[in-house]
């Protein structure tokens, strides 16, 4: 007998398991945070000053209005409250949250057109991208100039938090429904986005 009949015989080695692609949500979060940090780098990345740009314009703003009203009409005291760029600070920065949200949103698939290609990038993830960090960003320009105002000018701040957030979420909501719609009508009808920049 020869030895290679006295060797047991071996078992057929078991097939390779294929690796699972990853479930629906997972892949979502991973090109929402993909196509963030492409327009991070890109937006913001290339011009001098980056981010500072989005502190510096509200500020400016709100500085410009304040000597305005306390030099040339001579009256610093507002409707509500004894801080003039606190209380204009409250209302013009929710407002410029839903503009800049209203406005990116809408330009969002023109900004990601070339990444649409891809399967993987859907015009869904698109339009979360820029509303993530568009809202983000303006919550941090917001709690950075409320604190700060408050700060300067020695206000004691009391605020009801939860009425705050729910303020600035219905903000992102609006400019979040307003820009979608004008992204589907700029898409469909070229003329809409001069017929709405008129408006």
């Amino acid at each position: 007998m020869s030895d290679s009949t006295l060797q047991p015989p071996q078992r057929p080695a078991p097939p390779a398991r294929p690796r699972r692609a990853p479930n629906g949500l997972f892949r979502m979060v991973r090109t929402v945070a993909a196509l963030i940090l492409r327009e991070i780098a890109t937006t913001y990345g290339r011009s001098p000053g980056g981010y500072v740009w989005a502190l510096a314009d509200p500020i400016l703003g709100i500085a410009l209005l304040t000597l305005v009203f306390q030099h040339a009409m001579g009256n610093t005291n507002p409707l509500l409250g004894s801080s003039f760029p606190l209380f204009y600070a409250s209302g013009y920065l929710p407002f410029q949250m839903y503009h800049d949200i209203s406005n990116k949103t809408a330009q969002s698939l023109r900004f990601s057109r070339p990444l649409l290609a891809y399967p993987a990038v859907t015009f869904v993830d698109a339009l979360i991208a820029r509303l993530v960090l568009n809202t983000v960003l303006h919550v941090i320009v917001f709690t950075v100039l409320i604190g700060g105002i408050a700060l300067i000018q020695g206000i004691p701040l009391v605020m009801n938090v939860g009425t705050v957030l729910h303020a600035l979420g219905l903000a992102t909501l609006l400019g979040a429904g307003v820009g979608t719609m004008n992204c589907f009508l700029m898409m469909r009808f070229p003329v809409w986005e001069r017929a709405w920049s008129i408006s």
